[in-house]
C-alpha cells in the first residue's frame, strides 16, 4: 500500500514504523508541520503495563524508549502541610521531544519518508499527490481532517471547567507529585514528575473561576509564571518554572481541556477513481485527561491495534480491517475515557474534598478514577493500606465512642463502626430495602421474619424493611406491607424483637406512599401495570399516568389530601417507634408521592408547591418535619432521594445537592442516594457503583452523611467508597437476596472472621450498653429527684 500519515506525533510515527516493519514494501510517508526534531511540550508518562505493550509491538523501539525513561513507584500527595506517600505504582516519564526523536529515528532506519514543515491544508490533494491507498489522520487535538469530515466522524467535544498550563522546572522530584495549595482566590494544584536527568514537567491547574479571580487572563506569560512560582515556592526549592511556548503571548498557553470522542473513526473519499479511507488516530479520534497520563498511551495503542488488524484481517479487505480496528479500539478507549472523566472531574472539584483530612484526601485522590480500588492499592503498597486502614479505624471507633482496637488489629473500612445520633452500627454495610410483595392485608408475616432475620444474622450492620406504606391507598400493590393498623404494628414488632434478641444488627423502617405508582400488580404479574379489578384511587403532585395509556390516572393532590397524608405519616412513625425500630427512612425517591412533588417531570402545580425547587420540596419537607417531631430524638432519620431523573428537564445531580441541603436544614441525618424510576423515558447509564458519584457530591458539598447504593457487589467496592469519603454507608441489595450472609462471606475473603468489633472489645461494648440501660432505669425511677440527687445515685451504681 501507499500510506499517508498526516501529523508526525506519536500516533502517526508509531503506526508508520510498525506498518513498515510488517511489510517493507509499503510506501509510507509522514507529513508534519513542524521542523525536524522540533516539538512543543514537556514530559509524557507511561505505566509499566503500557511499556509491556510497546515491547511486544517493536522491541527495538521499546528498548530505546526504556533507556531514556525516568522510572518511579511512589506518588506523593501534599495537602494542608502533610505529605502522604503511596508506592508500587510503576510509572515512567520521558520527554516528549525525546520520544518523538526516537520514533523519527526508527522510522528513518526502516525507510519511512518523513516530510517536515508542511502544513496540510487539503488532505485530498495530498492523498492524490502520494497516490494514497490509506490516509491516517493523526493531526492532533485540533484536527483539520476531523473538522472537515465531522458529518461522518460525528465528534462530541466537551470543553471542561479548569484552566491549566504545561510548564517545566529543573527541580527534580523523586516521586510523582501532586501538590494542592489554597490561595485567596481558591485552590490551585500541580502535577509534577521528573522525565529526564535534569528536568521535570510541572502542570498547574485551577477552575476557570479561580483563574479569572486571580487575574491570570490579564497577565503576560512571564507574570503568570511568576505567580505560579509564588504559589508553589515550597516545592520548587528556589528553582524557576519554565515555558517552552515562547510564540504564545499572554495567557493563551492556559487552556481548557477538550474531551473528544468520535462516533465513527473512518471516512471514505474518492481519490483519482479509487476509494481511499481516512482513519482517525490518537488525539484526532479521542482525548483522555492528562491527570491519568493516557493520551500518548492511547495514541500508541491505536497504532498497535490498526497494525494488528491488518495482520489478522488484511486478506478480507480494507473495510473489514478498519471495522475491526474501530470496534476494538472504541471499546478500549471508552474504558480509559470513563476513568479519565472521573479523574478529571475530581480535579475540577478539588474544593469539594478539602474538608477531608490529609490521609483521606490523598486516598480519595488516588482512587478518583475508580480504576484503582482498595485491593489494587493493597497489592501495590500493603504497608500504605495497612497504615491508612488503621487511621480510618481510629477515626471510626473514636467517633462511635468505642475503645480503639490494638494496632495489630486489621479492620477493613467497611467493617468499622458508625454512629448517627445515639445509634451505633457495628459496620457500614446495609441491607437495602427491597420490595418482596409478600404481605397479606399489609401485615408482615413469617416470610418477612425469615427474610429480614436471616439477613440480620448475615453480618450487616443495618437491615432495612422494604418500603412500608402509611395507608391502604398508599400501597404499591395489595401485597405490600403497611403500618396503619395495630395488627401490622404487632407483626413488625415481632420481627424487630427477633433481630434485637438474636443479632447485633440494627433494623430500619422505610416509610413511603406510592402515589401515581400505586394500585398495581405484584412484580411478577406485570410490574407497574394496574390491577385487573378493585383498584383504589391515586393521588400525585399533578395529574399523571406513570405508564402512559396504561396506568390508572392519578389526580392532583388537594390541600386536604396533603393534610391526610401528613397525618398518615405521623401515625406510621409513631407505630414504627412502638415496634422498636432503630432507624427511620422517609422515601422521597423513585416517582412515589413525595418524589412526584420534587421532580419537575411530575410536578406542574401552579400553587406554592410547584415551580422552584424550594417550592417543589415544600410538601416533602412538611412531611419530614412532622415525623421528626414524633420520632425519638436519639434515633436518626434518613431520606431517600432520586439524585438524577436521567431525563432531560428532570432532577440533576446539581439539584440533588440542593435537595440534600434543604433536608439537612430540616433535621435529616443522612441522605440515601438513589436515582431514576421517576419517568419511563429515563435513560440511565449503568455500571459498577454507578450511583456512588451522587453520594460523593452530596456528602462532600452539602456536608451531610450519605448512603451509597447501586451495583455495589464486592467488599472492594464498599471499602473503596467508605475509605475515600464518598459515602458513610453502603447499601447492598441484590447480592443480599442471593446470599443473606453476604457480609460475613465478603469479610471472610478479607481474612476477617469476627466482623464488626473485634471479639476482645465486645465485652466492653456490652458493658457500655448495660451501663446506659442502668442509667436510664435509675433516671426513670428517680424522676422526682433533683439532678444532683440523680447524679449521686449514679455514682453509687
Amino acid at each position: 500500500m501507499n500510506i499517508l500519515c498526516i501529523g508526525g506525533g506519536p500516533a502517526g510515527l508509531y503506526f508508520a514504523l510498525l506498518m513498515k516493519k510488517q511489510n517493507p514494501a509499503h510506501q509510507i510517508t509522514v507529513v508534519e508541520r513542524n521542523r525536524p526534531y522540533d516539538t512543543f511540550g514537556w514530559g509524557v508518562v507511561f505505566s509499566d503495563q503500557t511499556l509491556g505493550n510497546l515491547v511486544k509491538a517493536d522491541e527495538e523501539t521499546a528498548r530505546s524508549i526504556l533507556q531514556a525513561f525516568n522510572h518511579w513507584d511512589d506518588i506523593d500527595t501534599h495537602f494542608k502541610g502533610q505529605v502522604v506517600t503511596s508506592g508500587g505504582h510503576g510509572f515512567c516519564g520521558i520527554g516528549r521531544k525525546r520520544l518523538l526523536n526516537i520514533l523519527q529515528e526508527r522510522c528513518e532506519s526502516l525507510g519511512v519518508k518523513l516530510v517536515f514543515e508542511t502544513d496540510v491544508i487539503d488532505d485530498q490533494t495530498l492523498a492524490a499527490q502520494y497516490n494514497a491507498d490509506l490516509v491516517i489522520a493523526s493531526d492532533g487535538l485540533n484536527s483539520r481532517v476531523r473538522t472537515r469530515y465531522e458529518a461522518t466522524y460525528q465528534p462530541d467535544v466537551d470543553t471542561r471547567k479548569c484552566r491549566f498550563v504545561w510548564l517545566g522546572t529543573k527541580k527534580l522530584f523523586s516521586a510523582f507529585t501532586f501538590a494542592f495549595e489554597e490561595t485567596e482566590f481558591g485552590w490551585f494544584q500541580a502535577h509534577a514528575y521528573q522525565y529526564d536527568g535534569d528536568t521535570a514537567t510541572f502542570i498547574v491547574e485551577t477552575p476557570e473561576e479561580v483563574w479569572l479571580k486571580a487575574g491570570i487572563d490579564k497577565m503576560s506569560q512571564e507574570e503568570a509564571i511568576q505567580f505560579c512560582e509564588r504559589i508553589f515556592a515550597k516545592y520548587l526549592d528556589g528553582n524557576a518554572l519554565m515555558a517552552n511556548a515562547a510564540h504564545l503571548r499572554g495567557s493563551v498557553n492556559w487552556i481548557k481541556f477538550p474531551r473528544i470522542i468520535c462516533k465513527n473513526w473512518v471516512h471514505w473519499n474518492t481519490i483519482v477513481d479509487k476509494q481511499v479511507p481516512v482513519v482517525l488516530m490518537g488525539d484526532a479520534a479521542h482525548t483522555a485527561h492528562f491527570s491519568i497520563g493516557s493520551g500518548t498511551k492511547l495514541a500508541l495503542e491505536d497504532a498497535i491495534e490498526l497494525t494488528n488488524s491488518f495482520a489478522q484481517l488484511g486478506h478480507e479487505g480494507m473495510a473489514a480491517v478498519l471495522a475491526h480496528y474501530q470496534l476494538r479500539r472504541s471499546i478500549e478507549v471508552l474504558k480509559i475515557q470513563s476513568a479519565a472523566r472521573n479523574s478529571m472531574e475530581w480535579f475540577e472539584n478539588v474544593a469539594r474534598y478539602t474538608a477531608l483530612e490529609a490521609p483521606q484526601f490523598a486516598y480519595s485522590m488516588l482512587t478518583r478514577s475508580q480504576r484503582l480500588s482498595h485491593e489494587n492499592l493493597r497489592v501495590r503498597d500493603a504497608s500504605y493500606v495497612r497504615s491508612f486502614e488503621r487511621w480510618i479505624a481510629e477515626q471510626a471507633f473514636s467517633k462511635a465512642g468505642l475503645p480503639i482496637p490494638p494496632a495489630a488489629q486489621t479492620i477493613p473500612p467497611m467493617l468499622t463502626p458508625y454512629k448517627l445520633r445515639d445509634v451505633v452500627l457495628k459496620n457500614r454495610i446495609v441491607v437495602s430495602p427491597m420490595a418482596q410483595y409478600s404481605a397479606v392485608d399489609g401485615v408482615a408475616g413469617d416470610y418477612h421474619l425469615v427474610h429480614l432475620g436471616s439477613r440480620a444474622m448475615g453480618g450487616a450492620g443495618l437491615v432495612f424493611a422494604e418500603m412500608t406504606c402509611v395507608s391502604a391507598d398508599a400501597r404499591i400493590t395489595p401485597a405490600c406491607p403497611g403500618l396503619y393498623t395495630e395488627e401490622q404494628t404487632i407483626a413488625w414488632k415481632r420481627i424487630v424483637d427477633f433481630v434485637h434478641s438474636n443479632t447485633d444488627a440494627k433494623i430500619a423502617m422505610q416509610l413511603g406512599h406510592a402515589g401515581a405508582k400505586g394500585s398495581t400488580k405484584v412484580g411478577w404479574e406485570g410490574i407497574d401495570h394496574p390491577l385487573n379489578s378493585d383498584n383504589w384511587p391515586l393521588i400525585s403532585a399533578s395529574e399523571q399516568q406513570y405508564l402512559p395509556s396504561v396506568s390508572q390516572l392519578a389526580r392532583a393532590a388537594t390541600r386536604a389530601d396533603m393534610d391526610r397524608v401528613i397525618n398518615d405519616f405521623v401515625k406510621a412513625t409513631k407505630a414504627t417507634s412502638h415496634a422498636g425500630f432503630d432507624w427511620l427512612e422517609l422515601h422521597c425517591a423513585h416517582g412515589y408521592l413525595l418524589s412526584s412533588f420534587i421532580s419537575p417531570l411530575t410536578n406542574q402545580r401552579q400553587d406554592e408547591y410547584g415551580g422552584t425547587l424550594e417550592n417543589r420540596c415544600r410538601f416533602p419537607l412538611e412531611v419530614f418535619s412532622a415525623i421528626r417531631a414524633v420520632w425519638p430524638e436519639s434515633k436518626p432519620i434518613s431520606v431517600r432521594i432520586s439524585a438524577h431523573d436521567w431525563v432531560e428537564g428532570g432532577i440533576t445531580p446539581d439539584d440533588a445537592v440542593e435537595i440534600a441541603k434543604l433536608f439537612k436544614a430540616a433535621g435529616a441525618d443522612l441522605i440515601d442516594c438513589s436515582s431514576g424510576q421517576v419517568s419511563k423515558a429515563e435513560k440511565p447509564i449503568f455500571g459498577r457503583m454507578f450511583q456512588t458519584p451522587f453520594s460523593d457530591r452530596i456528602r462532600n458539598e452539602a456536608q451531610i452523611p450519605t448512603m451509597a447504593v447501586g451495583s455495589i457487589f464486592e467488599a472492594d467496592h464498599a471499602n473503596s467508597i467508605i475509605a475515600s469519603g464518598r459515602a458513610d454507608l453502603c447499601a447492598v441489595a441484590r447480592p443480599h437476596l442471593a446470599d443473606p450472609a453476604w457480609t460475613l462471606h465478603e469479610a471472610a475473603k478479607l481474612g476477617v472472621t469476627e466482623i464488626g468489633w473485634p471479639k476482645q472489645y465486645l465485652a466492653g461494648k456490652f458493658q457500655l450498653e448495660r451501663n446506659l440501660e442502668r442509667e436510664r432505669q435509675i433516671a426513670v425511677a428517680s424522676s422526682g429527684l433533683t439532678p444532683q440527687q440523680i447524679a449521686a445515685k449514679l455514682l453509687e451504681g
